[in-house]
């Protein structure tokens, strides 16, 4: 489906509502910006407040946490997904203190969580793809027909919460080892080396760290020209979560509905949707920056500036919840402050 940018009018006429605010010209700053870049997405000036924010977060294993790429065990995958349920994780704690919905979904987790009961196990593994995703050294993260599978999952949850009332989304991801997928998505995406793209991800030393750059070198070598289409990346390179989330991301901008975006993984996602329909990225705006240097490099090539820069490598969809009140704030400022005109200046 083809993309529509958010209203130029709109935009036009919050900007001159922002320069005519009683309030020195450029004093508001980047919170101006991020106001007018609302408005534009829900084409009103001024702009609604954002009372609805729903956070998704896209649980999956990776077959490379099994080859160093990462200082914790693959179980801590699903150790946090029973964390975020019982809404004991860091992201839980911000998400509540700033109204934000949470709802986390199994992609591909490779376990079942037989320990839960029925209905919270049937609605967290509603979307599931598979066990897992393949270790992308070593072999394709998934087939063809499960990256449909993934897409078309992200792309139903989103419909879901924009139905349910989200007047904007967030992309949160939890799996361990996933920063090496994600690191290989940006590297195909720019056409940059591994070198260039890995970082830490949840704190690997320096061993490790070479390690890792040599795995994802070697994935990007074996995908070969495969990483000119951006779903084939999906495939090669990609995993089960960040292929759901990239659809989710792909059908919010699809619907017109803005995006915050968290980490390397959720911005990996976005670089990714944008490949493949031109001009989402227009309907994102970037939370936080993260310490990955993929995440800066991506965030360079959509033309994104993030709202906050606090060393932040939680993942979970953190930095951009943390980053909400920025928005609300600015969204405040271009709703209720009083223009020069109705002080007769």
């Amino acid at each position: 489906m083809p993309i529509t940018a958010p209203s130029v009018a709109a935009r036009t006429d919050a900007a001159a509502r922002l320069a005519g605010l009683a309030t020195p010209p450029g004093a508001l700053g980047r919170l101006g910006d991020a106001a007018v870049w609302v408005a534009a997405c829900q084409g009103q000036v001024p702009p609604l407040p954002l009372d609805d924010v729903r956070l998704v977060i896209f649980a999956g294993d990776h077959g490379v946490a099994a080859h160093g790429v990462s200082a914790f065990p693959p179980a801590i995958t699903g150790a946090m997904v029973r964390t975020f349920l019982a809404g004991q994780a860091g992201v839980s704690a911000l998400a509540r203190a700033h109204g934000v919905a949470v709802r986390v979904l199994d992609i591909s987790v490779d376990e079942d969580f037989e320990d839960l009961d029925t209905v919270r196990r049937k609605a967290l593994t509603a979307h599931k793809v598979r066990r897992g995703s393949g270790a992308i050294h070593l072999e394709d993260a998934l087939t063809p027909a499960q990256t449909r599978a993934a897409l078309a999952a992200g792309a139903t949850v989103a419909l879901e919460e924009i139905a349910a009332g989200a007047g904007m989304l967030i992309s949160g991801d939890m799996g361990i080892g996933n920063t090496t997928p994600a690191s290989a998505l940006v590297a195909a995406g720019l056409g940059l080396p591994a070198a260039e793209v890995v970082g830490r991800g949840t704190g690997v030393d320096d061993a490790a760290l070479v390690g890792k750059t040599a795995l994802v070198e070697a994935a990007l070598k074996r995908a070969g020209d495969r990483t000119s289409d951006p779903v084939e990346t999906l495939t090669a390179l990609g995993s089960a979560d960040l292929a759901a989330a990239t659809g989710y991301l792909l059908t919010a901008a699809e619907q017109g509905v803005p995006v915050l975006l968290d980490g390397l993984m959720s911005v990996a996602c976005a670089l990714t949707a944008d490949r493949i329909v031109p001009g989402a990225a227009a309907w994102f705006a970037a939370g936080h920056r993260s310490t990955e240097p993929a995440q800066s490099l991506a965030l360079d090539k959509l033309g994104l500036e993030p709202l906050l820069d606090l060393g932040l490598r939680l993942g979970e969809g953190s930095g951009a919840v943390a980053a909400v009140p920025v928005l609300r704030s600015a969204v405040a400022l271009l709703r209720d402050v009083a223009l020069l005109s109705e002080l007769g200046i």
